[in-house]
């Protein structure tokens, strides 16, 4: 097959290495150049930095609009506030495009409405501008949204970069993808696995014998309050689409840094993890939509944790890992004692979870 006949899949939008090459072969080869940024489209990192401001757009396709623990309108908000404070930043303001597909019950729009009011009172900001379409019966399975949102700096984030540079030379001004440097640890603030399990029992109606329910929460609040508090935070990220193995690998590919796991120390609920060995699928490539992992400097690493399982988001969190430059890549030393590698997922195994 030529590449003049290739073809849009699912996988292209399903995190790991299909989208990324898309993103990097396509959008990012198309833009490259137009407009300056100190954080640019070229860095792929969750969001973009424009003059101090860090601007986010996100769009939501989550099928059904309704699962266990969430729906369409709680991720929408979620996402968008959770990839802004991914950079350190504060969300200051948020943009509601709307696309209805004709059918759609009033009063399930009016759920989903009230659900991203909630998303917006939890996280301190509000909706102030969008767009409403509407389209033809058969097409959208309910409806799809995108949620764009700015941000600022805060006094929190200066906090926290002045502490990283009183243990090591750090010229960074944003908690970026490309931080991580050797001896950092990796704090993962809870279990992994929760929302794509929820998503798919909601698309195939399975039952797990237990109530897994989604993890979607905005963690803007939690972000500043460790940037302010405790700091020494040097990277911040959402294992979204592609789960923890994605995420992992991309901090190591742009920070030029292995990563070493630590197998029993990644927090998984017991059903998520019998659920994932029932169905043949590994919780590392499972998408979440409330969780984040930390690089944190070797001296802030026990503070932070402390402080994280002292918090209804981060009851669960764990050090799982460090920053090495034995090797490239992520590894995981297992429970029966050997290493494996952790491959960046080709895209996760469970499609439209967001």
């Amino acid at each position: 097959m030529t590449a003049q006949d290739e073809k849009i899949t699912l996988m292209h939008g399903a995190g790991g290495t299909v989208m990324h090459e898309l993103v990097k072969n396509y959008i990012v080869k198309t833009f490259h150049g137009i407009g300056t940024a100190e954080v640019s489209l070229e860095a792929m990192d969750d969001a973009a930095v424009v003059g101090d401001i860090v601007f986010k757009s996100d769009s939501h396709a989550v099928k059904p609009i309704f699962f266990p623990g969430g729906n369409i309108g709680h991720i929408a908000i979620s996402g968008t506030v959770n990839d802004i404070s991914c950079l350190g930043a504060q969300p200051m303001a948020l943009a509601c495009g709307l696309i209805l597909e004709e059918g759609l019950l009033l009063s399930d729009l009016e759920l989903v409405l009230s659900s991203m009011q909630e998303a917006c009172t939890q996280a301190e900001v509000g909706i102030v501008t969008g767009d409403t379409k509407v389209v033809e019966k058969g097409t959208l399975g309910g409806l799809v949204m995108n949620v764009s949102g700015i941000g600022k700096r805060t006094q929190a984030l200066d906090h926290n970069l002045e502490i990283v540079r009183q243990t090591r030379e750090f010229n960074a001004r944003w908690t970026l993808d490309s931080n991580l440097a050797k001896g950092d640890k990796i704090i993962l603030t809870g279990t992994i696995g929760d929302h794509g399990l929820a998503v798919l029992s909601a698309q195939q109606g399975l039952k797990f014998g237990s109530d897994i329910k989604s993890d979607v929460q905005p963690l803007n609040r939690l972000v500043q309050t460790l940037l302010g508090k405790v700091g020494g935070i040097v990277a911040i990220k959402d294992p979204t689409r592609g789960g923890l193995a994605d995420a992992l690998n991309e901090w190591s590919e742009k920070s030029k840094t292995g990563i070493l796991l630590e197998e029993d120390k990644i927090p998984i609920r017991q059903d998520v993890q019998t659920a994932c060995e029932m169905l043949g699928l590994d919780p590392l490539e499972i998408g979440n939509e409330g969780k984040l992992i930390l690089g944190v400097t070797p001296q802030k690493a026990q503070e932070t944790l402390e402080f994280l399982q002292k918090t209804p988001q981060g009851k669960d969190a764990q050090i799982i890992g460090e920053a090495t430059q034995q090797f490239r890549g992520v590894a995981m030393q297992t429970l029966i004692g050997g290493k494996r590698i952790v491959a960046r997922p080709i895209g996760d195994p469970i499609p439209r979870i967001c």
